[in-house]
């Protein structure tokens, strides 16, 4: 047999769960009811302006006051209000919210009505031990109503007396919320959560210093800037007023001012403002990460957008703000959402726009500005391939001469001299021009172009351009000598007895200093008997990977792994042509004696070293101290 029925929710579970559960922050009730108390005063605004209320609509503020002595903090609006049967309906009905009736009636005209779930009322008594609802309604002859209830499935209602209309939310604070009656407190959760509403809100008075104290004023204290430069035409705003915004934004990032911004103003296929601005990124993805604030309808949701927008548009700072942005109570809700998904797409293209615009007109302003917007570019061709396809277009490279190309103007440029015997095209690049200073110009001295890549991204991103472009690869020029990193013909034969390969490695390892993390082999290479007889390499791919392991935690194993170095000893240089025969005539163990008592192998070795700055401590204080004894 089939049973049917309906699935029952018993409501003496209900308050538990929104106690504990229903958002994870609970201050958040501070954001909930004040945008109710706005929804309401929208929604008186929009009966006036449709003819539906003839009255005087007065002072439409939202007020909140604390009252220590009753334990109380009070939201007050003079907003449409409710009746005793709307109470009933919108208040004892949980999660049954006034917002979509209302916008049903009102979808033509209705001023920002911000709420649609009718769970935000609810949010107060996860910090109180009572809640009374104190409301009139709008509607003439009816009967302010008050409402009450303790946190349990049982209220009271009864009419009362009220001088106005509108309504009055009483939070009785429970013994573990206290600090909610602290009026600090509350301010800085109202400018938070508040501080972008579009109806004013008030909390206490303004005040001055006077006799050594701070004293109330007779001015109210306004929170909340109701018509932020978001909302505002692009067309009428100074340049003056973007950065005023910024700053009240970031107060702590005065010094720093943005580069440039975008303001994005979107009415279809949804709504969208906000403005993007662009900052002077430091080399420290972590500590730039989260400055975008994420409003609906100038609420504030949420600071943490990892997830919501594009990763790498983390580093921007700002405001975005959508009615089509859900107030939702689950984060991951909004990171599936569709309309947060079509938003994130289309900054992401507005992004793209603005920064291919500065690249085609204003070229050498986006030149100055590359060392500050390259990690932030790389982030996003790394992390989004749509970007990516978009910014092969302004990405640029930057050479040790600091001029700046386009990945396609680089190419032109050094495809002619830098392309092996096998057609594989060699980018070049140092990290540090000064510890790889030997190497650089060994290149140069070949005619060589060489990168600067010295960025905290710049391994990953070379990387990708690797499997963007056909035969194209990216070798630091310390990876190998200069000869062997571009191969133009057959590397010339080195002929040595196994004896001979045996002795030389041991010899030049015996005088090696202890390097902890390190490891060395030799190698024995032709370079001709002007080149330098002994050069020490890394190479790429084994240093690549432990750069990379810093930051990707799947190949962290390769960080724990010792340092690689190869010692290239060249055959055809006359001193080492010497070791060679004698390597040949001598048995191991007097060859490296012998070596060590000459000590010039030993002098080349660090000499070797010490152009690779990897000299350091005692051993370069010993070669110092050898180097005065000579004289």
């Amino acid at each position: 047999m089939v049973q049917k029925g309906q699935i029952g929710v018993t409501t003496d579970n209900i308050f538990p769960i929104i106690k504990k559960f229903l958002y994870s922050d609970h201050e958040i009730f501070i954001r909930e009811l004040v945008s109710n108390a706005v929804d309401a005063t929208q929604k008186m605004k929009t009966l006036a302006d449709v003819g539906d209320f003839k009255g005087d609509l007065g002072d439409l503020s939202v007020h909140l006051t604390i009252d220590k002595e009753k334990g109380t903090l009070t939201v007050s609006d003079r907003g449409i209000g409710m009746t005793g049967e709307e109470v009933e309906k919108y208040i004892n009905q949980i999660a049954l919210s006034s917002a979509n009736d209302f916008l049903d009636k009102y979808k033509e005209n209705a001023n920002a009505i911000i709420g649609h779930f009718g769970l935000g009322f609810y949010s107060s008594f996860m910090v109180s031990k009572k809640v009374e609802i104190v409301t009139q309604s709008y509607k003439e002859d009816t009967q302010a109503v008050k409402w009450s209830c303790d946190g349990t499935p049982n209220f009271t209602m009864e009419r009362v007396e009220k001088a106005d209309r509108g309504t009055d939310i009483i939070l009785y604070i429970d013994d573990d919320n206290k600090e909610f009656l602290e009026k600090e407190k509350i301010e800085s959760l109202l400018k938070k959560y508040c501080r972008f509403l579009a109806v004013p809100v008030v909390f206490g008075k303004k005040q001055e210093w006077k006799d050594g104290n701070y004293v109330d004023t007779e001015e109210e204290n306004v929170i909340n800037d109701t018509h932020p430069l978001w909302r505002q035409k692009p067309a009428a705003l100074k340049e003056e007023d973007y950065l005023k915004f910024y700053r009240d934004l970031y107060p702590l990032s005065f010094a720093d001012e943005p580069m440039f911004w975008i303001h994005l103003n979107v009415d279809w296929p949804f709504n969208l403002t906000g403005i993007l601005y662009f900052p002077k990124i430091k080399n420290n993805l972590d500590l730039q990460r989260n400055k975008i604030q994420l409003y609906s309808n100038q609420v504030f949701v949420t600071d943490s957008v990892e997830g919501i927008v594009p990763e790498f548009l983390t580093l921007l700072h700002g405001v975005i703000d959508s009615p089509d942005i859900p107030l939702n109570v689950s984060r991951s809700y909004l990171q599936s959402d569709r309309n947060v998904k079509k938003i994130s797409t289309h900054i992401t293209k507005k992004v793209a726009d603005k920064l291919e615009e500065l690249f085609k007109k204003e070229r050498s302003q986006y030149e100055e500005k590359w060392d500050s917007l390259k990690l932030f570019i790389e982030y996003g061709m790394l992390s989004d391939e749509k970007f990516n396809e978009r910014a092969l277009n302004f990405a640029l490279l930057k050479n040790m001469e600091a001029k700046y190309f386009t990945i396609e103007e680089y190419k032109t440029l050094i495809e002619s001299t830098q392309t092996d015997k096998n057609g594989n095209l060699i980018y070049l690049y140092a990290t540090d021009s000064q510890a790889q200073y030997s190497h650089i110009e060994a290149a140069k001295e070949k005619g060589y172009d060489l990168l600067l890549m010295d960025g905290q991204l710049d391994t990953h991103w070379m990387g990708l351009l690797e499997q963007k472009f056909e035969k194209s690869r990216f070798v630091r020029v310390d990876s190998d000598t200069i000869e062997q990193i571009i191969e133009k013909e057959e590397a010339a034969k080195v002929e040595l007895s196994d004896k001979q390969k045996e002795n030389l490695s041991e010899a030049v390892k015996s005088q090696l200093p202890t390097l902890e993390k390190t490891e060395f082999t030799v190698d024995f290479k032709a370079l001709g008997e002007h080149s330098r007889p002994i050069q020490i390499t890394q190479e790429e791919f084994s240093r690549r990977m432990k750069e990379m392991a810093a930051m990707q935690q799947q190949i962290a194993f390769y960080g724990e792994m010792p340092d690689s170095y190869r010692i290239v000893l060249n055959v055809e240089h006359p001193f080492i042509k010497g070791l060679i025969r004698k390597s040949g005539e001598m048995e191991k163990e007097e060859f490296i004696a012998r070596l060590s008592e000459e000590n010039r192998l030993k002098q080349l070795v660090e000499l070797a070293l010490l152009s690779g700055n990897m000299l350091k401590g005692e051993a370069l204080s010993n070669f110092v101290k050898r180097g005065f004894e000579s004289f």
